[in-house]
């Protein structure tokens, strides 16, 4: 068997969840090692289900240090995790929330 390991390409910074996002862990009961996942994900430059334009903008801002988005669905909602320009502050939201 072979082991996949990912490696943070950038900083998170400090990890907010909206109270959106919180409403969807506590029903039915979704634990947080899911949403640990999608973080981590972002974290490494797996940007999930983002436009193409998306992936190439994102993948020019680990060199710029511009705005990072990943889109996930969480629980059947899809969620955007957002990272700040200076990676001070990550942000997991519902698009509704921006």
């Amino acid at each position: 068997m072979t082991t996949v390991t990912m490696v943070p390409k950038f900083s998170l910074g400090m990890v907010v969840v909206t109270p959106g996002v919180q409403a969807l862990l506590k029903f039915p009961q979704m634990p947080v090692v899911e949403l640990s996942m999608y973080i981590n994900r972002h974290a490494c430059g797996d940007w999930g289900d983002v436009h193409p334009d998306d992936v190439g903008a994102n993948d020019r801002s680990l060199e710029d240090g511009t705005r990072l988005l990943s889109a996930y669905v969480l629980n059947g909602e899809k969620i955007w995790i957002i990272t700040e320009a200076d990676r001070s502050v990550t942000t997991v939201l519902l698009p509704d929330e921006y």
